[in-house]
């Protein structure tokens, strides 16, 4: 279930820090539509390089991850006229927008349009940042696995992800697509391996899991992600094909909360949750009703392997134990 995340998590002053000063120097204004997890982590990549960074929300407010050095506007993706104002003099536009779980079908397709509108009236290259819902997951996912999407969502990332490669096609864009599995990591907290993993161990409670603790599971660091994505923006001789962004190994989820139990010095309690509870939850729970169907990924191995972008990029998988060790030490920041 890739982390279902609202455009604008909780904003604070930014304790990491600011990198120098940007320049256009490197390729132009960089233009980031969505400043959730990923969004943040991508605008780090690219202020880190020295590029100029315009992100993009609907409140214009600056949340926590974001770096003092990139420009925060607001406007509404699904209102083109405004979207395609702060895009104005972009080199790239990337699509990092996300809305609520179960508000996707509604909203989804009208602001991935306003997100190529922009694109289209700037002559920007464009990043689009996707998951891996639409793939069979019976074998090990790469970017060339058949595309069987086995939910409702799935099939909407599906024809979202045709619209893009069509636009491409069509010579209206330059498009790079990412894909990637569930996100954990600074920033992360309503995913699979956020808040009800690393928030509760940190209070003392059992890590709620869905599905079951003991079948492989490929997540996705999400710093990884949005270096991933950045590196797609600088090189236009990325577009036009799809990349799964940087993963480690498969592991359980039942591996990782006892990991993470570990650096917190807590111990490793776990909590499942079957499909059947999640329907029983889902009635009470608009969030939780809309993951059913996605609970297959968790109910058999979801396994990705990401070697093209490595082989070609370079773009290697953080470490686990040192991603672990910063999600867990941004979750006890949170609370500190």
């Amino acid at each position: 279930m890739t982390t279902p995340q609202a455009s604008d998590p909780h904003e604070t002053p930014d304790p990491h820090g600011a990198p120098e000063a940007p320049s256009e120097g490197a390729g132009g204004m960089h233009v980031i539509l969505g400043t959730g997890p990923v969004g943040c982590w991508t605008a780090r990549a690219l202020a880190e390089q020295g590029v100029a960074v315009r992100a993009v929300n609907r409140s214009g407010r600056r949340p926590e991850l974001m770096p003092e050095a990139v420009e925060v506007v607001a406007a509404d993706a699904t209102d083109h006229d405004a979207i395609v104002s702060v895009a104005a003099g972009a080199a790239v536009v990337y699509q990092a927008l996300n809305p609520e779980y179960h508000r996707w079908h509604d909203l989804f397709p009208g602001l991935q349009a306003g997100a190529l509108a922009a694109a289209r009236a700037t002559g920007a290259r464009y990043v689009s940042i996707e998951n891996l819902y639409m793939y069979d997951s019976s074998a090990t996912i790469t970017e060339d696995s058949r595309m069987a999407p086995s939910s409702r969502k799935g099939a909407l990332r599906q024809r979202m992800a045709q619209e893009v490669a069509d636009a491409h096609a069509a010579g209206e864009v330059q498009a790079a697509q990412l894909r990637s599995s569930d996100y954990f990591g600074p920033g992360v907290r309503d995913s699979a391996m956020g808040e009800m993993v690393f928030g509760r161990l940190l209070a003392g409670k059992s890590a709620q899991l869905a599905g079951s603790a003991q079948l492989p599971h490929s997540f996705a660091y999400v710093p990884d992600v949005g270096r991933a994505a950045a590196a797609l923006g600088l090189d236009p001789a990325t577009a036009g094909r799809v990349w799964l962004a940087p993963h480690g190994p498969a592991i359980t989820q039942g591996e990782m909360v006892t990991r993470a139990a570990a650096l917190l010095g807590v111990k490793p309690r776990t909590s499942v949750a079957s499909p059947a509870m999640m329907r029983l939850i889902g009635l009470f729970s608009p969030g939780a009703r809309e993951t059913v169907e996605m609970m297959y990924e968790f109910t058999a191995p979801f396994v990705v392997d990401s070697h093209r972008i490595t082989a070609e990029l370079g773009l290697q998988p953080t470490a686990l134990d040192d991603a672990l060790a910063d999600t867990v030490a941004w979750y006890r920041e949170q609370v500190g």
